[in-house]
């Protein structure tokens, strides 16, 4: 792609962002995410291909939709209420259009049905900024909201996305599915504490971020799209390999590992408000998505191809180094609890 094109892409892509982020008017707020839409497409079809082309057509209509119920519900408020501005009490039934959009553009369960098939359809590059970047602007919407929001609805769609997310990652053979289904069981959790402790649900957000990029970049590296090419990683490369199957440990909430931090810390708080049900259920659910990262990590460390390659390791003379400081943090984070939750 042209460097130029590229530049103005990216820049577009920061600003949608930012005048989300930083926007107290519905308006202002819904110009963003608009931009931030528009961003993304050229870079999906970077590479022309049939199944490119289907992806950003399937995500181009889902977030167009949901665009245009964030519109209409923001409209319906400042009919019944009169109050434009983000931060203000809702009104229900538009809380409840409002909540309904932002889980369609994030891809919450049960409007998930685009996210698997539009990162199956994209490479990894775009679908790190699609599964990271894109969802800054709508979860701090979401955020901003979570006090105008029906708890019983977040519960509802917060398990719905952890059973989902675990039961549909189960068959899949395809990295970028699987991550795809991790990512909706993750989105279930912030749901789940998300009026609770909305801090609570952003530390969420941030470590499933360094996750998430750490997996992406990681199988982009060692080029690997679907389950059984992971075997071929071991001989190639094997520090890497021994730091992704337990980078996939710490995504699965496994202890003593940062991805246990946040689960630890959601249940926690649901137990203090003495939904003990409803965090047995969840935490249950979560079997289901350790099972193929499980699978993921046995394919990496125990399985090996036919043909072991007869090259120099690619580890020791690869210069992209970048992915230490990124494995390191999603490694190790767990000691440094009290100081996160001293900072919520």
């Amino acid at each position: 792609m042209n460097p130029i094109a590229l530049s103005i892409i990216v820049s577009s892509l920061a600003l949608g962002t930012i005048m989300t982020l930083s926007s107290y008017h519905w308006v202002m707020a819904w110009v963003g995410l608009e931009i931030n839409t528009l961003a993304i497409i050229p870079l999906m079809t970077k590479t022309p291909h049939p199944r490119a082309i289907e992806a950003s057509t399937k995500y181009f209509l889902t977030q167009a939709a949901a665009s245009a119920l964030v519109l209409f519900s923001s409209i319906l408020n400042a009919w019944i209420l009169g109050e434009w501005t983000i931060n203000a009490s809702m009104h229900h039934i538009p809380s409840i259009l409002v909540s309904i959009a932002l889980a369609m553009k994030l891809g919450i369960a049960p409007f998930h049905f685009w996210l698997p098939e539009v990162l199956q359809g994209l490479n990894f590059q775009t679908g790190m900024i699609l599964s990271t970047w894109q969802k800054l602007a709508p979860m701090a919407l979401l955020i901003q909201l979570s006090q105008s929001i029906d708890m019983t609805l977040l519960l509802v769609l917060a398990l719905l996305s952890t059973i989902i997310g675990g039961w549909g990652g189960i068959n899949q053979t395809q990295t970028r599915k699987i991550l795809a289904f991790s990512s909706i069981a993750h989105l279930g959790w912030m749901v789940a504490v998300l009026k609770i402790s909305p801090n609570l649900a952003l530390l969420n957000f941030l470590l499933y971020i360094l996750l998430t990029s750490t997996l992406f970049l990681t199988f982009m590296l060692l080029n690997t799209k679907n389950i059984f090419e992971l075997s071929t990683s071991w001989p190639k490369t094997p520090t890497l390999t021994t730091l992704t199957l337990i980078s996939l440990l710490s995504l699965s909430g496994l202890p003593p590992l940062t991805g246990f931090l946040p689960k630890w810390l959601i249940a926690q708080e649901m137990i203090k408000q003495d939904m003990m049900t409803f965090t047995i259920t969840i935490l249950i659910s979560t079997l289901f998505s350790l099972f193929f990262y499980l699978r993921l990590t046995y394919s990496l460390s125990l399985t090996l191809a036919p043909n072991s390659p007869t090259s120099m390791p690619a580890w020791t003379n690869n210069k992209k180094n970048h992915l230490a400081s990124l494995t390191t943090l999603s490694l190790f984070l767990l000691p440094l609890t009290p100081i996160m939750v001293s900072l919520l």
